[in-house]
């Protein structure tokens, strides 16, 4: 039994915003396009070792584009080999100035994180503008709600969503002006009605492909927790093409709070799908401290399949009939281990752990080579 049952549960789909695809380097965002988890990098991008090293974190995690910070001439200098090492498409973030959008455009950049509003004279913006065509940059235009244009702040008075959707839309049009095309835009802020209402606003007025998040978000619980209130009503709407969380904290965090997100709701499926009770006394082992060592020795598997942890027979042979491998709780210091939905062998609690890794691992190897197998039919 599968893992992803969204094609047989209407109930379940979300109509995506209908958006035009741009190019982030090998990826495709907007359009039929999956929705791409990024990250962004925070060493100092003038060490290229320490920055090349993250990306690699981050790759591994699963991300499928990482921005870097470009902030001086160090930093873009050390881009290059930064992108030659890289296996997913960089993003160099520009801000203020347009020297480094070219230069970054030169290194490699497969996306210049822009504003053409603080970029300087429109013979400036028309320079980014040209080193974007000539070297195959798309870009995304990100508006702030810190850092909105002064005329904008007198107009409104304040931050808000028309404001930031004004400034979205004005930026966009420089780029129009100049029959550039391949454009992204974001429009974040930290409060989440902020942030909601104006992707709101800009959805309807632009069709470019939109990169959802909620800046500045906090740490790692607080953080995650406002991500997935303003980005899960986004993504349940079907506005967002691609996505960042935004913490305080390891930037492997942030893929990982990504992947979850767009697991949950049905977007994309990487990874193993850990369902868990959250224990009580009816328990036949111990539920919590199983599922974190799970965790922990499942998270090397970008497989896509589903794993029930039920600590009793009260909701765990339910739980399994929907899951490929499912372990439930029952006596005398042993429970059943299922398959494909099915009540398969017992096994003792204290062999469960390795047991189930085992079981996983062993599935997700048979996924794999279903999945492969096509391309490896030879050609007629």
């Amino acid at each position: 039994m599968s893992a992803d049952h969204t094609s047989v549960r209407p109930w379940r789909a979300i109509a995506r915003r209908p958006s035009r695809k741009i190019r982030v380097g090998a990826v495709e965002v907007g359009g039929d396009a999956p929705i791409s988890v990024q990250s962004m990098t925070n060493t100092l991008t003038a060490d290229a070792k320490a920055t090349i090293e993250q990306v690699r974190q981050l790759e591994e995690a699963g991300a499928d584009i990482v921005r870097v910070s470009c902030p001086d001439e160090a930093s873009t200098a050390a881009f290059s080999e930064i992108v030659r090492a890289a296996k997913v498409p960089l993003v160099a973030d520009i801000h203020f100035h347009y020297k480094r959008a070219i230069e970054a455009a030169k290194a490699g950049a497969a996306c210049l994180r822009i504003n053409p509003g603080n970029i300087g004279s429109p013979a400036r913006v028309r320079e980014v503008i040209q080193a974007a065509r000539d070297y195959g940059c798309s870009m995304r235009i990100g508006v702030n709600a810190g850092s909105l244009e002064p005329h904008l702040l007198e107009k409104y008075g304040e931050p808000c969503p028309d404001a930031m959707v004004e400034s979205a839309l004005d930026h966009a049009r420089i780029l129009q002006d100049h029959d550039f095309h391949e454009f992204k835009i974001s429009v974040k802020a930290s409060d989440l009605f902020m942030t909601v209402a104006a992707y709101q606003q800009l959805s309807e007025a632009i069709d470019c492909p939109l990169h959802i998040g909620v800046t500045e978000a906090g740490g790692l619980r607080t953080g995650t927790v406002k991500s997935s209130i303003g980005m899960g009503a986004l993504l349940w709407a079907g506005i967002g093409d691609t996505l960042r969380v935004s913490l305080a904290a390891d930037p492997v965090e942030e893929v990982k709070v990504g992947f979850e997100m767009l697991k949950s709701l049905g977007l994309r499926h990487r990874g193993v799908n850990i369902i868990a009770c959250p224990s009580c006394a009816r328990q036949g082992f111990n539920v919590i401290a199983t599922v974190e060592k799970l965790e922990q020795r499942l998270a090397h598997i970008p497989t896509s399949l589903s794993l029930s942890i039920i600590g009793c027979v009260v909701n765990g042979p339910g739980e399994a009939l929907m899951t490929d491998v499912g372990f439930t709780g029952g006596g005398k210091g042993a429970g059943m281990v299922y398959v494909a939905g099915r009540p398969d062998h017992k096994m003792d609690n204290d062999k469960m752990v390795d047991h189930i890794v085992e079981l996983v691992e062993a599935k997700a190897a048979e996924l794999e080579a279903a999945r492969l197998a096509p391309s490896l039919q030879p050609a007629e």
